[in-house]
Order: structure tokens, then C-alpha cells, then sequence
């Protein structure tokens, strides 16, 4: 985490005034401190972010999204000395707590709760500003068009910042945003959104670059995007909130490991060396350090002769459907691409025979409708036959997560208890 040398003259007015209200509420060198914003205005979290970095202390950005569950099981992890509401009252802090020692902290994020429930890392600032050096100066401005609870837009806003480049923040996207942008930072759902409006609005200005990640980018997005913005870099990054920036793709290239992280595979299963991991996992309000050496998150992967990377997808995301496991995110990359989809889950529903059953959610593009002959036609193309679904279904909205991205466990407990809000694709309201 870094500040530029100048910072825009509004945002600097706002850290020195940030600052002094940390300082008054008893802030010390060492305590942990939540950052509170409401859900309109998100990206007031940004001074008081900046200022918790020069005064020494590490800051958990909230993410106002959350169950009231997911919060306490948040703050337990974290036990942060101050609560701080960037509209409202702040502290004071318990004078009785404990002075907590420095250990380099900067960061506190949260994973994004995609599989399972957040939990609480720990991070130093040189392991973000290696990173930042890793993408290399972008074009500005830079339009990072989502929450910063989530350590993809928060990295976005912070690597701008810098490389010295204005940082555009929004609460959500628009793609005529991305318009007077010389980069922006999507989610592969938020790229088919842009694409989309390119399609109503061809020519006129575009982004240069635009660095997408949170998921993989189907190869037919990948076409697509060439064709309707052929003067614009796509530039795709493999990462994790645990290792930060693993692999790039650039302009459809292969997707190959950043300078000094080292890959290896045990069992299918990827494993990450690199300096920019986190220093650890909180729990309970205790750090347990991460190990020296690699580290995985579970995704399964394949490493060719030449060093060129492919992520098949989370472990904790396959489903076993008759003695085959079909990666879900293998077959989500298939039916993202189908002309009308803007997003979809695949899950696993039960079967007597097969065990699971291979099943998509589908949530069409607005306006439009989930086509079943289109989609099956795209997985018997290319998908073996155990990998294609045989349950098919719609939704008008697919629940999501602050940064953009489906929230997978959510489809999965939607599916289980008949709480989801999708319909057998073909029929109709």
C-alpha cells in the first residue's frame, strides 16, 4: 500500500483530514482498525485508508454487504482496537487494550467469501507495491468501478495512486464511464457488460487497457473484445487475495507467472512461492504466520512444457457426477460466451444415480432471455458429455458478492433448499 509523491488535491485535503481524526480517537502505531462506509459512498474509506498506512496501523476495509453473521465472524478474527465510521462518530479507543507491537501489517483483507465465508489475512504494503510494479505504469485515468471491501478494486485504486495516475471510483459500473478511461479494472462479467454497450455504441472513445480479473475470461470474450475494441489491451490476471498477482495474459498470449513467483503442482493441485503471499491468516484475533515456501488456495491447474499456465478452478468447485469431476468454472467459461448470457453458475444438484448433476444457472443479458438450444449447442461443441449440464435454469439475477463476482456458495445453498429464485430454462414467468 502506497501513496504517490502528489496526491489529487481533494483526497490529500481528505488523509490530512483523516489523520487528525484517527490521532484524536487515540490511534496507535500497531492497533488494528475497521473502516466503516456506508454502502452510497463506499470510497470514503480511501483518506482514512491512506492515512491508517502513514500513522502505522492496519486497516480492515468493511465491506457493508455482509450479513450481520458474516460481520461478527469478521471482527471476531480481526479484534480491531477502533471502529472507525468515515460519516459518523469515531473511538475513542479502550485506553485499557494492550499496545499491539508493529509488525509490518498494513493490510488486513478479507477473502471474498466466493466458496465459503470471509476470513481475515494479514498483508504488508511490499508485498501490494510489488505488484503494482509487476502491472507497470497504465494509462490514466484509472476507472476502478467497484467496492473497496474487495482486494481486486482496492488494489486497482491503490496501484493508481502509485504510479502518480488518477484514481476514478465508483460504486458500481457504467460502461460509458469506461469511455473517457485510459484504464479500468472489470470482473469477466463486467467486461461482457462493456462489450455489450460497445455493441449498441460502436466507435466513439474506449480504454486503452483493460486489466480484468476475479475469474477466468472465456476465449469467445476473449474474440469478441479484439473485435469490438481492437485499439484496447486486455490484459488478464490469475491472482488471489492470498498470493495477490500470479500469472498475466496479455492480449490473448499465454498465461505465464510474474517475475519472482514460482509454480509448482502436487496432485493437480496448484501451489504458489511468491513475495507478495500474505504474512498470514487472522483467527480469533491472532495472527498464525504463513509458512516460508509455497502456498495453495486450492485451485487445480496444469503447467505446460513451456511455463504457460491453465487454472481449471477451485477444488472446493467440482462436482462428481457419475465417477467423472467436472470443473465448474471449465463449463461456466463455455456458456459465458454464449451470445445473451451475462453471467452463470454451475453447481451440483443431487441425483440418485450419478450422485450430482450437472447444473447451470444461467442469468441472462438484460432484456433478453436464456436461448436452451444455443447453450446446449455451445457445451456439445466443446465439452465432453459428462461436463455438459443436464439441468438448465434462469435467473433474473444471480446473487453476487460486493466485488461483482457470483457468489457461488449462495447459488449452492439456493439449489439445496429450493430458496433460489431461477426457473427451468424455456419457461416463463
Amino acid at each position: 500500500m502506497t501513496t504517490a509523491p502528489l496526491l489529487p488535491h481533494r483526497l490529500a485535503a481528505g488523509v490530512t483530514d483523516a489523520r487528525a481524526r484517527l490521532r484524536a480517537a487515540g490511534a496507535r502505531p500497531g492497533d488494528r482498525i475497521v473502516l466503516d462506509a456506508p454502502a452510497r459512498s463506499r470510497w470514503d474509506v480511501l483518506p482514512h485508508l491512506l492515512a491508517a498506512a502513514d500513522l502505522g496501523l492496519a486497516t480492515l476495509v468493511a465491506d457493508p454487504g455482509w450479513s450481520a453473521a458474516e460481520r461478527r465472524a469478521v471482527l471476531l478474527d480481526a479484534d480491531p482496537d477502533l471502529v472507525v465510521a468515515t460519516g459518523g462518530v469515531t473511538g475513542p479507543r479502550d485506553p485499557g487494550r494492550a499496545t499491539r507491537p508493529e509488525d509490518g501489517t498494513a493490510l488486513l483483507p478479507t477473502t471474498s467469501g466466493s466458496t465459503g465465508a470471509p476470513s481475515v489475512l494479514a498483508r504488508t504494503r511490499e508485498s501490494w507495491r510489488i505488484g503494482f510494479d509487476v502491472l507497470g505504469p497504465l494509462p490514466g485515468p484509472v476507472l476502478v468501478p467497484g467496492p473497496p471491501s474487495s482486494t481486486l478494486y482496492l488494489f486497482g485504486a491503490l496501484y493508481a495512486l502509485h504510479h502518480g495516475l488518477d484514481p476514478v471510483t465508483t460504486g458500481r459500473f457504467d460502461p460509458a464511464d469506461a469511455r473517457a478511461a485510459g484504464t479500468v479494472h472489470l470482473v469477466p462479467a463486467l467486461l461482457s457488460a462493456l462489450l455489450d454497450d460497445r455493441e449498441r455504441h460502436p466507435g466513439g472513445p474506449a480504454p486503452s487497457v483493460v486489466v480484468c480479473g476475479g475469474a477466468h475470461v472465456a476465449p469467445a470474450v476473449r474474440d469478441r473484445c479484439a473485435r469490438l475494441l481492437p485499439g484496447t489491451l486486455l490484459l488478464e490476471y490469475y491472482g488471489s487475495a492470498e498470493h495477490s498477482l500470479i500469472a498475466i495474459r496479455r492480449d490473448g498470449g499465454p498465461l505465464r507467472p510474474v517475475p519472482g513467483v514460482e509454480l509448482t503442482l502436487a496432485d493437480g493441485v496448484l501451489w504458489v512461492d511468491s513475495p507478495q503471499a500474505v504474512a498470514g491468516r487472522l483467527r480469533h484475533g491472532v495472527l498464525e504466520p504463513a509458512g516460508p515456501g509455497p502456498s495453495t488456495v486450492g485451485d487445480r491447474a496444469v503447467i505446460d512444457a513451456d511455463g504457460a499456465l491453465t487454472v481449471l478452478g477451485r477444488a472446493s468447485a467440482t462436482i462428481s457426477t457419475g465417477g467423472t469431476l467436472v470443473a465448474a468454472e471449465e463449463v461456466e467459461q463455455v456458456l459465458r460466451a454464449v451470445p445473451g448470457v451475462a453471467d452463470v453458475v454451475v453447481a451440483g444438484t443431487p441425483h440418485a444415480s450419478l450422485g450430482m448433476l450437472v447444473t447451470a444457472v444461467v442469468e441472462p443479458a438484460p432484456g433478453g432471455d436464456a436461448d436452451r438450444r444455443a447453450l446446449r449447442e455451445a457445451a456439445r461443441r466443446a465439452l465432453s458429455p459428462a461436463k455438459r449440464p443436464r439441468r438448465w435454469l434462469v435467473t433474473g439475477a444471480l446473487p453476487r458478492l460486493g466485488s461483482g463476482k457470483p457468489a457461488r456458495t449462495a447459488v449452492d445453498a439456493g439449489l439445496r433448499d429450493g430458496t433460489l429464485d431461477a426457473r427451468p430454462c424455456g419457461t416463463h414467468r
